[in-house]
C-alpha cells in the first residue's frame, strides 16, 4: 500500500562516526513533513543507541526508527535484539520497498561510510512512503516471524 504524503515522528540514532550523515538525512526527514526525535550519538557504544532507537518504536513513541552507523549492520544487530523491533539495512530503491511491503520493518539502517547522502535520502524517502498491509501474501510470512519471538529456546 502506498502511502503518499503520510507524516510520521521517526526516531534517529547513529554511532560517533556517522554523525553528520544522520544529520543531514534527519533535516531531509524533517522537510518531508516528519518530525524528528534524535537519540543523538554520544555512546560510544553504538549498540545503546541502536537499542533506545527501537524500544522507543516498540513502544510506539515513534512510529519508525532510522539508524546509521559505518556499514549500518551493527546498528541493525543491535535494534533487532529489542522485541517487536525489525531492523532492516538497505543499499537499493527495491530493498526500501520491501522493506516495508514485504517484511513490517520498523526501523531502517544505512551505512555512512559505505553510501552517498544522496542515495540514503531516495532510500529513506522510498521507505517511508510505503506500509505493510497484513492481508497480503507476506502477512502469514510476517506473522510466522513475530512468533518465533514467543517461542523458547
Amino acid at each position: 500500500m502506498f502511502r503518499q504524503g503520510a507524516v510520521m515522528k521517526l526516531a534517529f540514532g547513529c554511532d560517533q562516526n556517522a554523525l553528520d550523515f544522520k544529520r543531514e538525512l534527519a533535516a531531509y526527514a524533517e522537510s518531508l513533513g516528519h518530525t524528528v526525535v534524535d537519540y543523538g550519538s554520544d555512546d560510544p557504544i553504538y549498540a545503546n543507541v541502536a537499542v533506545k532507537v527501537a524500544r522507543e518504536v516498540v513502544k510506539g513513541g515513534c512510529e519508525r526508527g532510522v539508524l546509521v552507523c559505518g556499514t549500518g549492520m551493527g546498528v541493525a544487530i543491535a535494534a533487532n535484539k529489542v522485541k517487536g523491533a525489525y531492523a532492516v539495512n538497505v543499499t537499493n530503491i527495491y530493498q526500501a520497498q520491501r522493506a516495508q511491503l514485504s517484511n513490517n520493518a520498523n526501523v531502517v539502517t544505512f551505512g555512512a561510510q559505505v553510501m552517498g547522502i544522496e542515495l540514503a535520502k531516495c532510500l529513506l524517502k522510498e521507505y517511508l512512503s510505503h506500509t505493510f498491509d497484513p492481508s497480503s501474501r507476506s502477512g502469514p510470512k510476517v506473522c510466522r516471524i513475530t512468533e518465533y519471538e514467543e517461542e523458547e529456546l
